[in-house]
């Protein structure tokens, strides 16, 4: 069973913790979990700006594959967003203990300066 919005994102229910520890073990890729664990949507183009958009593509596959994030399309967009809610259901806990772990500030764009930022999640 895939979730409604992607069928490249799997419902955390088929997800094994191992994946997820595996997505969360990159430092970049924790950088990016870090940064969207502030609860706001972000389109892609603008999350880490001045990483390589080959770079930034890989790492927010491997964290949808792992079922920390989901993406939307909009348009010619896309958006991400951390599924927290979704990951502290199924691994109550896990977040709240890696998130500490970075403590670099993030060279990500605010929410602010993403359309997203003005729309309510969906």
């Amino acid at each position: 069973m895939t979730s409604a919005v992607n069928p490249d994102e799997p419902a955390l229910t088929e997800v094994p913790v191992t994946a997820v520890l595996f997505a969360l073990s990159d430092p970049i890729r924790l950088q990016i979990v870090a940064t969207l664990s502030g609860g706001h949507e972000y389109a892609c183009g603008h999350l880490f700006p001045d990483m390589p958009k080959a770079t930034r593509s890989h790492h927010l596959k491997v964290l949808r594959e792992a079922g920390l994030t989901t993406t939307r399309r909009e348009g010619t967009s896309k958006y991400v967003r951390l599924r927290a809610g979704e990951v502290a259901e199924r691994f109550p806990g896990l977040l709240d203990a890696v998130l500490p772990a970075t403590d670099q500030p993030s060279p990500a764009t605010t929410p602010a300066a993403t359309p997203a930022a003005a729309q309510p999640a969906r």
